[in-house]
């Protein structure tokens, strides 16, 4: 009998041709100027290795990205393109992956079908050029996932030292990778109550990571209890329904839809447990992040990349029962996603930036109304300049210290930040005035409520200050199409 060859040439050329695709796809906004995540995440990453996990008691997010883009600085350099490419990186190798996971649990269609969802997806295309974890968290979603099928499902136990590994590298990696756990504890459960597995093997591989993740807990347990996420909103439960939309695009969702329905429809009766497990752990994931969140507020839609893995094993899988009318709807879908406008620029802060640097001397005061911007602020300013914040004076311009950061913010009145430090400054000096630009609609979390307080009350406390005058008027740069916007205005000391 003649040997079946894992990766004949042929599909080794469609992987190939896929992550090339997938190059070319998403290198659009790889030199765009950074937002306020990613100067944050460059800021803690350029601090000495030794001192980063010390440094995220400050933020709100575990280590292990920040070490890796902390050496891949090293050799990349720290320009835009060279520290999103590392995410660039991951997002590829996720296809490879999600080929090797949808071919193990299922079949080689299921795996082809899930590379093609990987490579083209329009969630990742984003993640992938962004300074951030997220298609890291995409990767490691596909390998746990699939470690998790093949050891529960399949009976390959040699897969629970995989989904171990998978599964600590994941929560060191991002915080909501305890929500994916939860979902497969769940599903692990049913599978138990059901006498399909044994019940050492599951207690075994939590123990152990458990235990590996035990080093982490204090910080975590620190985070939550005084950075958490001041700046987001409970979810309501209409966010579920956007979901599909968030990772698979809003105009892709009817086609995707229409695919699954023809598949669903041609093979009449799916009853692959591999398909449901998945499906399981997904929506098994998401409620209880949607519960967590309800908790305490810590819900954004780049946290879903924890659900991209079992969801896009699970609608392969699905898909690769389809006939025509999928394949049809399938190509609509690649089409779509193709055709997504690409990235251009997330903020303006390196226009505006720009623009006011020629007024702007060492010793001079950068005050920023939102806390968070100073990291990128202090990327494309001149140095030398002095930061302040409603949260008093900033030592570390490369990092926010988010504790206790609401009860502060709401404090940071004018009168006890800003205006002594105007009565120390020198005739001549400049102050930078920073102010957000709202989106809209305007969010109502307490953070962003508290930052639009404190910008109008620093503003008119400057504007009516008889020791500065104005000199410069509000500069704002580009606006449209833009995750944060900023204007700035610059007054003198008499």
């Amino acid at each position: 009998m003649r040997e079946r060859v894992p990766f004949p040439p042929a599909l080794l050329a469609t992987l190939g041709l896929l992550m090339a695709g997938s190059l070319l796809l998403r290198m659009s906004g790889l030199e765009s100027g950074y937002w306020i995540d990613e100067g944050i995440a460059v800021g803690i990453a350029s601090h000495d290795l030794t001192d980063i996990p010390a440094t995220l008691s400050l933020d709100g997010s575990p280590p292990l990205y920040y070490l890796l883009l902390h050496a891949w600085m090293g050799i990349a350099g720290e320009s835009e393109a060279a520290t999103r490419s590392l995410s660039l990186l991951f997002a590829l190798l996720a296809i490879p992956v999600a080929y090797w996971a949808g071919n193990a649990i299922f079949d080689r269609r299921t795996g082809v079908l899930a590379a093609i969802g990987v490579a083209g997806c329009p969630f990742l295309t984003y993640y992938a050029q962004e300074t951030r974890m997220y298609s890291l968290v995409v990767a490691l979603s596909l390998l746990a996932s699939a470690s998790f099928a093949l050891a529960f499902l399949r009976g390959r136990r040699g897969h629970l030292i995989g989904l171990g590994v998978w599964m600590t590298l994941l929560l060191y990696t991002h915080a909501w990778g305890l929500y994916l756990a939860a979902g497969m504890v769940v599903a692990w459960l049913v599978l138990w109550r059901r006498g399909q597995v044994p019940g050492r093997d599951g207690v075994i591989v939590g123990g152990v990571v458990l235990l590996l993740y035990a080093p982490w807990l204090p910080t975590l347990i620190e985070q939550a209890r005084s950075t958490a996420a001041p700046w987001s909103e409970r979810p309501s439960p209409l966010t579920l329904l956007v979901i599909p939309a968030e990772l698979f695009g809003t105009f892709a969702v009817p086609l995707l839809l229409i695919a699954v329905v023809a598949a669903v429809l041609k093979a009449r009766d799916i009853r692959d447990p591999g398909v449901r497990l998945l499906a399981g752990v997904a929506v098994a994931a998401t409620i209880a992040a949607w519960i967590g969140s309800q908790i305490q507020p810590a819900w954004a839609t780049r946290y879903l990349a924890v659900l991209l893995g079992p969801l896009m094993l699970a609608l392969a899988a699905t898909l690769s029962r389809g006939a025509r009318a999928s394949a049809l709807a399938l190509a609509g879908v690649l089409a779509v996603w193709v055709a997504t406008f690409p990235i251009s620029e997330r903020s303006n802060v390196r226009a505006v930036a720009a623009e006011v640097t020629p007024v702007i001397r060492p010793g001079d005061v950068v005050a920023s109304t939102q806390p968070e911007q100073v990291p990128v602020l202090s990327r494309y300013l001149p140095s030398g300049v002095l930061y302040v914040t409603p949260l008093g004076m900033v030592f570390d311009e490369r990092v926010t210290d988010w504790r206790d950061g609401l009860d502060r913010m709401r404090a940071g009145k004018p009168g006890r930040e800003l205006l002594p430090l105007v009565g120390r400054l020198g005739a001549g000096r400049r102050i930078l005035l920073v102010t957000p630009i709202p989106n809209r609609p305007l969010s109502n979390a307490p953070w962003k409520r508290a930052t639009r307080a404190r910008t109008r009350e620093w503003r008119a406390a400057l504007r009516h200050d008889p020791r500065v005058r104005e000199i410069e008027a509000p500069r704002s740069g580009p606006l449209e199409h833009l995750r944060s916007t900023v204007r700035a205005e610059v007054f003198k000391v008499r």
